[in-house]
């Protein structure tokens, strides 16, 4: 049974549309994205199966529970990091720790969140002296403290700087590796492919696709190119050849440096050719399709946050 099983969910405000028959699940230990700009269902989605919201039509298990009739009891087997979370900003580090504490049954020992999400020197700080990778850092360990079995993080990066970016990233890698599945909310294309197993990619309230980021990357028929140095003369006929290969769409030279731009696995072939004509060349490079070029692909329009 997944951990989190949706279905063809709905929800409209003032006669808008913003879900459109949702469907998607969660397996046990995964971190799975949700990915689209601002406005496209993402959170409401989201707080719809965390148990804030209901929905119109369509129906959400989270551990096989009921978000709404089965709410309490739910709560203690999920931990949620809001979109928009803050703090008093007279509240210490363990003081908040501490009251998230007891707000469950079973909870962690907050004294090793402290140890474990290296807030162990900041314990005595109020939450208005924090940096905005250390206020993160702690709202995740709050998310955690609870003990929970299913994280939701929404839009956690937002506003950190790319060092604390990725600094975050590592910190979510380490929930997966506790054993708790994460649901990943953002509209960044970078984190998405760098963390997450599966990405539900969202347009317009409903789901565009959801695979793998390598999958949908793959899945894309967008143009990219390879470059290299020639490291000797080479005949015309030779790169009239590479003009000739599958997915070839043009081939261009500039003294040594030949850009080749094509789609789908032209670069491969293009490299066997060089070697069976012993062509030898440096400073290979080849541009990587990337998860903006499928969300275009997918929903025929720029990623605009």
């Amino acid at each position: 049974m997944p951990v989190i099983d949706v279905t063809e969910l709905t929800k409209r405000y003032d006669g808008r549309t913003v879900l459109d028959g949702v469907t998607f699940s969660v397996e046990e230990g995964e971190i799975f994205g949700i990915l689209g700009p601002n406005g496209t269902g993402k959170t409401t989605t989201v707080e719809i199966i965390e148990g804030l919201r209901t929905a119109d039509s369509g129906s959400v298990r989270v551990l096989g529970l009921d978000p709404i009739a089965d709410g309490r009891r739910l709560k203690e087997f999920i931990g949620v990091q809001l979109q928009h979370t803050d703090l008093p900003d007279n509240l210490k580090v363990w003081e908040a720790l501490d009251l998230y504490a007891s707000f469950y049954e079973r909870p962690r020992d907050w004294r090793e969140l402290l140890e474990e999400w290296g807030l162990s020197e900041l314990r005595n700080v109020r939450f208005a002296k924090l940096s905005g990778g250390q206020k993160q850092r702690l709202i995740i360990a709050l998310a955690l403290v609870g003990n929970p079995r299913v994280a939701f993080l929404d839009e956690l990066t937002t506003g950190l700087d790319p060092q604390a970016r990725r600094a975050t990233w590592e910190l979510i890698k380490q929930i997966r590796a506790t054993g708790v599945t994460v649901v990943l909310v953002s509209h960044f294309m970078d984190e998405v492919e760098e963390l997450c197993d599966r990405v539900a990619v969202f347009s317009h309230g409903r789901i565009a696709a959801l695979d793998t980021p390598t999958a949908l990357i793959d899945g894309v028929d967008a143009e990219h190119a390879m470059r290299f140095s020639l490291a000797a003369d080479v005949a015309d006929d030779v790169l009239e050849a590479v003009r000739g290969l599958p997915g070839v769409g043009s081939v261009q030279r500039s003294g040594a440096v030949v850009t080749v731009s094509g789609r789908s696995d032209f670069a491969t072939a293009v490299t066997s050719l060089l070697a069976r004509e012993h062509v030898l060349v440096t400073d290979l490079r080849i541009d990587k399709r990337t998860l903006d070029e499928a969300f275009v692909a997918l929903t025929g329009r720029e990623f605009d946050v």
